[in-house]
């Protein structure tokens, strides 16, 4: 698709920086380069001094250009690459927007034009949006196979799959008595019908998986008050992000901290004591963390060896740790737990942090597995394996084709394939503004 206007922005980090890289993705590209720089060779890295509309130099620089359709786009693209001041910058952007039919771009619109001139597919923009914001190994790992096509590749071979089935069933139906139409191709497309719906709702399964892999494995800390939860947290944010004091009901709400264990993004939750004398600002606090408890990955129930206050059982289907803390000053054993620590010296934390990177790693499942990396995935596959249960249970021939085809439709709406043009504003939206 030929865009009318030509798109500039930053497309580096945030500034003062020592290199801030600019990029102009157009029609107009061409034309701007040689006017500020001078005539340059396609993907090559030239130094230029680089040039204002009224002939003063604003810095000397790098200049690399991509003709299309072998761009990023698809379309020329060009990067400036600064040096990474905010007058350097902001006189480069202003100086190339002063052309006619160039403008700046929205977020997200580099990559849109890329989907749009068929560079990228939706699963693939998607992921570069994942990579994009990856925070951690697993992140960029998960993100960079769906990015390479992994995914897409997935969701095509089933699509490709029905579309032959659906031949094949409408060739039965229209040409049942010529001799090249197989007397019942019925019997074997059914079977790979049936095949997929089991294909498709294992991968679907993996999703939960990929939520973890994206957004954290989530561990939340339960307690009596004073049973050392905020003491605990503080020791693996390894700052005073909870206030700590001998007073019960310190804690009121959810406080939260964010570690990398094994590549893995860990979310640590501290939560209100449990207690039945509570006030009803606690109160709150507590319903909150029960809450909270019965939607997490992992429970650490932490009791004071020193003085026990035990807080019954903890309605959640979450695995659940049994902590022992204090053990610096306790007397008793280590008894009916399954790890005691000391958040004051430190006795027993990395076995902690080892046992939840064990069972967050354990969470996420074999790496090199493709995964479903979007709830939309989710919901268009539970709808796919929906139309296919109706064919396989029709009676008759032209609606069960049909079901196929609705089916197929389903699959193409998560690469792209079919029209999803209500979902581009959203999608695009994600990404920052010079990608």
């Amino acid at each position: 698709m030929a865009s009318k206007d030509s798109i500039v922005a930053l497309s580096s980090g945030r500034l003062p920086a020592g290199i801030a890289v600019v990029r102009i993705s157009g029609p107009k590209t061409r034309f701007v380069v040689e006017t500020i720089a001078g005539p340059v060779k396609g993907r090559f890295t030239t130094l230029r001094k680089l040039k204002a509309a009224d002939g003063s130099t604003i810095d000397h620089g790098l200049v690399l250009f991509f003709p299309g359709p072998g761009s990023f786009t698809g379309e020329d693209v060009a990067e400036f690459q600064v040096h990474g001041s905010r007058a350097v910058t902001a006189k480069m952007l202003e100086t190339i927007t002063q052309f006619d039919g160039v403008r700046h771009a929205e977020p997200g619109e580099f990559t849109r034009r890329a989907f749009l001139n068929g560079k990228l597919d939706l699963v693939e923009t998607e992921a570069l949006a994942d990579l994009v914001n990856s925070e951690t190994e697993a992140q960029r790992r998960f993100a960079l196979r769906n990015a390479d096509g992994a995914q897409s590749e997935l969701y095509s071979s089933w699509r490709r799959r029905l579309i032959h089935a659906r031949a094949m069933i409408e060739a039965e139906i229209d040409f049942a008595e010529e001799e090249d139409v197989p007397g019942s191709v019925s019997e074997a497309v059914w079977s790979d019908v049936a095949t997929m719906i089991g294909e498709i709702e294992r991968h679907v399964e993996g999703f939960k998986a990929a939520e973890i892999i994206r957004d954290g494995f989530e561990v939340v800390i339960l307690g009596a008050p004073n049973a050392g939860k905020s003491s605990l947290f503080n020791a693996l944010a390894r700052r005073e992000a909870a206030i700590v004091t001998d007073e019960p009901g310190t804690t009121r709400d959810l406080l939260e901290v964010v570690m990398d264990l094994n590549g893995l993004k860990v979310r640590i939750v501290d939560t209100a004591g449990l207690r039945e004398a509570a006030g009803k600002v606690e109160s709150i606090g507590i319903d909150r963390a029960m809450a909270k408890a019965g939607e997490t990955d992992l429970i650490l129930l932490l009791e004071d060896m020193v003085d026990p206050v035990p807080v019954g059982e903890v309605a959640s289907g979450a695995p659940l740790l049994r902590i022992g803390t204090k053990s610096d000053i306790a007397k008793a054993g280590a008894g009916h737990y399954d790890l005691v620590i000391s958040s004051r010296d430190g006795t027993g934390l990395g076995a902690l942090l080892d046992e939840i990177g064990e069972r967050a790693t354990k969470a996420t499942g074999d790496a090199s597995e493709v995964l479903p990396s979007r709830l939309r995935h989710v919901e268009l596959l539970k709808e796919t394996t929906g139309f296919l249960r109706a064919a396989l249970a029709g009676d008759s021939q032209e609606l069960r084709a049909e079901d196929l085809r609705l089916a197929a439709d389903r699959l193409g709406r998560i690469t792209g394939a079919v029209d999803v043009e209500d979902l581009l504003d959203v999608i695009f939206s994600q990404f920052c503004i010079g990608k």
